[in-house]
């Protein structure tokens, strides 16, 4: 891999990096086109305080209410070297042992460093799959890479099953009501449990294994009805683990991304940050607001620019390689003239634009 390290700390301006977490990696993948958020990312350049200091605040973002229930219900589930927990995992994965071992990687030796608590998650799991033994691991640190920089992911639990397979535990704070959750929470919830299987699934290929042994099979913990009394649903990642694969494997290299940037360029705060940011490339739709801190900075730059992606993904997709609504506008009332590539795609606006004109007429 190429040490691109002292570029990502000059583009943060000497800010510590902000890591990757499912979340990210997930919205990440929705849209592997854009440079800016790759390098943003990359990075580790705070998008939420770049999207303040440029004005544009992020639309979205849990309340203080929110992460603190979240907190607190997780904590509960996990009280007491997962009692509550382990419960529930005998009901669902089949756990049969009286008891099992409980490990909290959260601090190794009063360290905090990713390093120290990655090593011994591999450790740990390594021993694991070794021994057959049935194991808890609380927080434990994945890596995974992406664009060919290394992400930090974080599950909140990793269950151990003594029929020989690893599975994915993710506690989250929305309510299972008679048996039903929202949909568009628990689809969110699969996207991000499915980097952690993936992380996983790597990381049990590097230490020899299959990583089969790691269950597409992923383990919902929430609130039952309106009780703080937790209830274990399991979901399939399968379609979401194919998509993010995918997604990965188009995400342009970093290092790529930065041999195409000014060697000074930094995102510090400052006048010149708008500046800065607008040197990378993005690529916007409307998709990005639900998902991403810099989307409104860049829909109100698409839109001063006339970018097609503005009017949404499935239009800049069909226009091709158009990427101004003047362009479009111009080809399709034959005011100018296309290149030989546009040929087609200029017939089809200019026929457009003649049905448009004639139903137009007809409702006049």
């Amino acid at each position: 891999m190429i040490d691109t390290a002292p570029d990502l700390e000059r583009l943060r301006g000497g800010a510590p990096p902000r890591n990757h977490d499912a979340r990210t990696i997930a919205a990440l993948t929705s849209n592997p086109g854009c440079a800016r958020r790759g390098v943003l990312d990359a990075a580790g350049v705070d998008k939420d305080a770049v999207a303040r200091e440029l004005g544009f605040p992020a639309p979205f973002g849990q309340s203080q209410f929110a992460i603190t229930r979240g907190n607190a219900f997780e904590a509960q589930v996990k009280a007491d070297g997962g009692a509550e927990l382990l419960a529930l995992l005998r009901d669902h994965l089949g756990l049969d042992v009286p008891e099992v071992a409980y490990d909290d990687l959260e601090v190794v030796a009063g360290d905090e460093g990713r390093e120290l608590r990655h090593s011994r998650t591999r450790r740990l799991i390594a021993r694991a799959l070794e021994t057959g033994a049935g194991t808890l691991f609380d927080h434990p640190l994945l890596r995974l890479e992406i664009a060919g920089s290394p992400a930090y992911l974080e599950p909140d639990v990793i269950a151990f099953q003594l029929a020989g397979r690893l599975h994915v535990i993710e506690i989250k704070s929305f309510a299972v009501v008679d048996g039903q959750a929202e949909p568009e929470q628990v689809a969110a919830a699969a996207r991000q449990a499915a980097v952690y299987v993936l992380a996983l699934r790597r990381l049990v290929a590097e230490l020899g294994h299959d990583p089969e042994r790691v269950s597409h099979e992923v383990i919902l913990v929430c609130p039952e009805n309106f009780s703080n009394r937790p209830t274990a649903t399991p979901i399939d990642v399968r379609p979401q683990l194919a998509v993010l694969g995918r997604q990965l494997a188009r995400l342009t290299r970093v290092d790529e991304l930065l041999a195409e940037l000014p060697d000074d360029l930094t995102f510090e705060p400052g006048a010149t940050l708008a500046a800065s940011v607008r040197t990378v490339k993005a690529r916007y739709a409307p998709e990005c607001i639900s998902g991403c801190e810099m989307a409104l900075f860049c829909r109100d730059e698409a839109r001063a620019c006339g970018e097609t992606g503005a009017l949404g993904r499935s239009v800049r997709d069909d226009l091709g390689g158009i990427d101004t609504i003047g362009t479009a506008l111009a080809l399709a009332d034959g005011s100018l003239a296309p290149s030989d590539d546009l040929a087609e795609t200029a017939e089809q606006l200019r026929a457009a634009s003649r049905l448009r004109a004639e139903a137009l007429r007809g409702g006049v």
